[in-house]
């Protein structure tokens, strides 16, 4: 399921506590090595490892099929009706989850919404999972709840199979469910937005994650590769604009840019004012924020000259 950012919740299994720490994580960050020894140390202590792709106040664009009581035809339904799953799990026998991805930009919790009720009506999926923002489980790790047991111990959730697709009906489903909505009363509330799938203002992100952020974007807009004197404060100021515009906070933002940019604070004398600076440069040149992108969605062309913003105007990589 790719995705630049993932919402990563490991939950005791008996006091149904979340573990404390930085929720959202970057996908480089879930590869590595050590990151996977934590999850796995914390899963060993009883905690359920869960996930869920990240585009903050809204869905990244997959929608979670809890099949708890899942028949040996669901799947071929779902496939020919159009549903097919990206991912499927097993999270225990005879159980399942399916994520199904209807778009590559994240859709309006109303619309995600409709559609996992939808699913979860035409395929007897456990209704009490149909949230936009309903977590799933993270594969590679075991099933600590006590009633899913088998005489081994814990089960293993595991990959049934995986594939970077699209349903093939995902616009008819996104066409009934703004249909219906649509008919719905205007005056219904609001969704409730969980604050336990928000950044607070209290970052506790690592230089080592700050750093990878930094060096990813680098690497997709080739800076070293086609500017042979970089002027790190216009490289912060792209790379500010572009989380700003993927909703990550300001205060995630400013501590990317003091652990991720090389050799910061560099000749500063008020490290502090520029990064305030940088982000309300940032902020202005934002005219639309949106949501977290899928990683796959393509970097254009931009300019082969920096122009420091003191100076004229600049052309922001997108």
């Amino acid at each position: 399921m790719p995705n630049d950012f993932y919402f990563v919740r490991m939950i005791h299994r008996l006091t149904r506590k979340p573990c404390p720490g930085e929720p959202i994580w970057d996908a480089g960050l879930l590869m590595r090595g050590s990151v996977v020894g934590f999850l796995r140390a914390r899963n060993l202590q009883g905690h359920d490892i869960y996930l869920l792709p990240y585009a903050q106040h809204r869905n990244a664009g997959y929608i979670l099929l809890d099949l708890d009581h899942a028949t040996p035809q669901v799947l071929p339904l779902m496939r020919s009706n159009g549903h097919e799953p990206c991912v499927l799990l097993q999270t225990s026998p005879g159980h399942l989850q399916a994520w199904i991805r209807l778009s590559t930009t994240p859709l309006e919790p109303a619309v995600a919404n409709w559609v996992s009720k939808h699913l979860a009506h035409t395929y007897g999926g456990d209704l009490a999972s149909t949230d936009w923002r309903h977590l799933g489980r993270l594969a590679g790790f075991t099933n600590q709840k006590p009633a899913r047991c088998i005489p081994s111990g814990s089960p293993w959730v595991k990959v049934i199979e995986a594939r970077t697709i699209l349903a093939s009906a995902a616009q008819d489903l996104l066409r009934s469910a703004t249909q219906a909505l649509t008919q719905q009363s205007p005056a219904a509330p609001p969704q409730r937005i969980d604050p336990g799938l928000h950044v607070g203002e209290e970052c506790t992100m690592t230089a080592q994650a700050a750093g990878r952020i930094y060096r990813t974007w680098m690497k997709r807009w080739r800076i070293q590769e086609r500017f042979p004197q970089i002027d790190w404060s216009i490289v912060d100021l792209w790379l500010a604009r572009k989380l700003l515009a993927m909703h990550i906070s300001p205060t995630q933002v400013e501590t990317i840019l003091r652990l991720g940019s090389p050799n910061f604070p560099r000749r500063h004398g008020d490290p502090v004012d520029y990064l305030r600076r940088t982000l309300a440069r940032a902020t202005l040149s934002v005219p639309t924020p949106r949501p977290v992108c899928s990683t796959h969605t393509s970097v254009p062309h931009t300019p082969d000259r920096l122009i420091d913003p003191q100076c004229g105007e600049s052309r922001w990589p997108r």
